[in-house]
Order: structure tokens, then sequence, then C-alpha cells
């Protein structure tokens, strides 16, 4: 059993088609509850956002693991199996490990160190865990990927290296518009999650004059009321009035998530005051404002897609070779190594057990073959036989079950595959693979293979 990715980002997939594969949280527990359902996963937890899609799952069976995810994928988001093989990535074993950990610690982000990602997947675990869906293998994954976050976060300066994904929005707007500070400015914040708060935050403290919407007016409210408490100005309107909104407004910002366009090419049409610029970040996936607003005279539009090519040159400027980007792979680098000790340690341990039940088992037969040969030895004697033995099996099993738990520790030469095939005749899985979908057999190649194996 060994824990496998499967899932596409930004730098795999296109916005639109991330679009169709994000999901809310019941549609996670949807899919999550069909993985586990499958022959061949035990385990799932569903990362969602608006960079990725990644489901993590734990499998008995490598190319049947990666079939089954794909199916459930493909019945939930009504996209082609053909289309999704092609964007879909895979990570398997140690090499799904790294992963997680990478991703936890932003270095898989858009903007490279953002920190929302921590959250997001400690969501994803929290979420996975209400529903039953993760078992021991996730949570010790799940736990060392965030640690790992953590440590890179507080011991490196990634954090200067690269903003937010709000941050990044709101440098690239400022350079749009020309300014540097939003003082005197008219921003409208729709939404009031975690995303949409950042960016009332972020703006407050450029000076600007809060417009809040949200579909639950209380939850704008309360926005407002900490925008109040941090001594910005701030105002609520009817998530309804959202358009009309547009009239008085530099700037608006969108992160609902929401199916459905938040703010469409009319709505400016119809709102927007001629020769007044108006500035639109959209910080959603799926899209909360059309593109085809960007088309019209006078208004701008800063959304994820334009983002990520933005970023694409700094990204790979950084993954080159910066101080704390280096620092921060070796901190993944220790992590994943204490990660696959200990989890080769934890695969070693039933086989040990095994044997050591084995020999007890043994013992015992032989102890009771004795006394209906030997009905004359009294029960201290038996006693004594019995204690014997048993010493014996303990003193012949001592080394090889201590070395064998040495072995799989180690990351040297001789691997945990071959410490137990060796000591107990048993064969375990791989320690890592990571490749794209595509490169591996649909169902209908596999089912071929399988009959012509019969």
């Amino acid at each position: 059993m060994s824990v496998l990715v499967v899932g596409m980002s930004h730098q795999s997939a296109p916005v639109a088609l991330l679009e169709k594969l994000s999901m809310d949280e019941s549609v996670q527990h949807s899919a999550c509850g069909a993985m586990v359902q499958a022959g061949s996963l035990s385990e799932a937890m569903i990362i969602s956002t608006c960079n990725r899609m990644e489901v993590y799952t734990v499998t008995n069976s490598f190319h049947a693991g990666v079939h089954d995810v794909v199916r459930v994928l493909t019945e939930i988001s009504g996209v082609a199996e053909d289309e999704l093989r092609t964007y879909l990535y895979v990570r398997y074993a140690d090499a799904a490990a790294e992963h997680l950990m990478t991703v936890t610690s932003g270095l898989d982000s858009m903007v490279v160190g953002e920190q929302q990602i921590i959250g997001q997947v400690r969501s994803a675990y929290q979420s996975a865990s209400e529903q039953g869906t993760v078992g021991p293998r996730i949570h010790a994954l799940a736990q060392s990927a965030l640690r790992t976050g953590k440590r890179v976060h507080s011991e490196t300066d990634i954090d200067e290296a690269g903003a937010s994904m709000v941050s990044f929005a709101f440098d690239q707007a400022l350079q749009r518009m020309g300014a540097e500070k939003l003082d005197g400015k008219r921003v409208l914040i729709l939404g009031a999650g975690a995303m949409a708060s950042l960016a009332a935050t972020h703006a407050g403290r450029l000076g600007a004059h809060l417009v809040i919407a949200n579909r639950t007016t209380a939850r704008a409210q309360r926005l407002a009321e900490h925008a109040h408490e941090a001594g910005v100005h701030a105002d609520v309107v009817e998530f309804s009035d959202r358009a009309q909104a547009l009239h008085s407004v530099d700037m608006a910002i969108s992160a609902t998530g929401a199916q459905d366009f938040t703010i469409t090419a009319a709505d400016v049409e119809r709102y927007h005051v001629a020769g007044r610029a108006l500035m639109l970040v959209d910080l959603s996936l799926p899209r909360d404002i059309d593109d085809a607003t960007a088309e019209l005279e006078g208004v701008e539009l800063v959304n994820i897609e334009r983002l990520s090519k933005s970023l694409d040159a700094a990204a790979t400027d950084l993954a080159a070779g910066s101080s704390p980007h280096a620092q921060a792979r070796r901190i993944v680098t220790e992590e994943l190594e204490a990660y696959a000790s200990a989890q080769r340690v934890r695969d070693v341990v039933p086989a040990v057990s095994a044997l050591r039940q084995r020999a007890a088992d043994l013992v015992q037969c032989e102890v009771a073959r004795l006394e209906q040969k030997h009905p004359e030895l009294d029960e201290r004697q038996m006693g004594d036989v019995n204690r014997a033995l048993k010493r014996v099996a303990d003193k012949l099993l001592h080394e090889p079950t201590v070395r064998a738990k040495q072995l799989a520790a180690s990351s040297g030469s001789v691997s945990h595959e071959t410490a137990l095939q060796e000591l107990f005749g048993l064969q375990l899985e791989g320690s890592g693979v990571a490749v794209d979908v595509a490169e591996l057999p649909d169902a209908a190649q596999m089912q071929a293979a399988q009959k012509k194996e019969s």
C-alpha cells in the first residue's frame, strides 16, 4: 500500500480545464467517498484551489489506482478521460510525499513562497478526516507536509522571495493603474471568505475606501466591522446591487468561487461611467469576472490566467538557485528522508510481528506436543521447558528483527525491500514514481494486457 497522487495545476493544465475540475466542499466529499469505494483505493483526500486540483489516495495497485482516480474525476467533472489524461500528472510513494511537501511549502505555487496553501492543505485534510476517508498513511503524510511548510516559512526568507496571490494581484493592478497607493479610491470587494478578506485588508492598508458585498450580508457586515476596527472606512451593499456599485468605484475585486460570473461585460457597459478607469481583479477559480470585460474601453482585468503568465519568468529565475529557495529545498529533503524512513520502518513492523507470532505459535505447539508425549513431566518442569524455548526463539529472532528495522530506516544502499526479502522472504512495493497520466496505459490497454497474460 502506497500513497498515490493524481492531479493537475497551473503548471500542467489551462485555466479553463482547471475550472471544470474545481470542487467545492460537497463535491470533494462525494469524490472522496467514491474513491474509497473503488477496489484499489483505501484512503482519499482532495486539494482543490484556484491553482490546482490534486487527489491523494492510498492504493494497493499503481495502475489500477490511477485508473480508478481518473474514472471518478471523469464522472464528477464531465470531462472526457482522454482530455484529462493529457494534463494530469501522477506521483507515487516517496515521489507523492515529496510532491505534497513541496506544494505545502509554497514551492509549487504560482507565486513561490505564498502561505495560503498551508491553510488549504490543512482544510483539505481536516475535511477528509471528518468524512472518514483519511487513514494512517495520509494522516502521516499530511502531518509531515504541514510541518515541512511551517519550517520553510519560519526558517527561510521564502516569504520575501514571493508575495501571496493577493499581494501580487495588487502589484499588477497598481502597475497598470500607474499608482503606488489607493488613497481616495473606492474598491468594491465581492465575497467575504479568506481570499476576499485578504484583499480587503490589503486594499485598506493601501488607503482605499471599501465597498463590500457578499451573498450572506451578515458576513459582509462582519468583514466591514473588522475593517472599521483597523481604521478603514467600509460600506456594505446587497450582493444583488453589486453591478450598480460599479458606477462609483475605481477597482472591483471578486473572490467568491461562484459558478456564474459576478461581473459581466453587460454589467460594466450598463453601470461603468464612461471615461472613468476601472480596474477589475478576479481572484477566483472558476472565474468570477467575464473575460469580455477587458475588451471594454477604460477597463483593465487581472485574473488567474494573466497572473500565471506574468509569473512564469519570475518563477523560473527563483527556481534557478536563489538562497531562500535552496534553503527551502533542503528542508523538504530533510523532512522527506525522515518521513520515508518512518514509513519504511512502519512497513517492516507487521512482518516482524508476524514472524514473532509465528515463533510463539511454534513454541506453543512444541510444548503441547511434549506434554502429550511425556505426561510424567510436572507443571514446574513444563514451565521450565516453555520458558527455555521462548528464550531460544527470542534470541534467534532478536538480531534479524532489529537489523531489519535498521535496514528499513536507512536510506543507504540496502533498501527495506532487500532487507525484508533476505530476512523474511517478502517483497514490498517500489520507492517512488513520478509520471504524467498520458504515459500510462488506459483502461482498454490494461484489459487487453490482462487477457493476453491469462
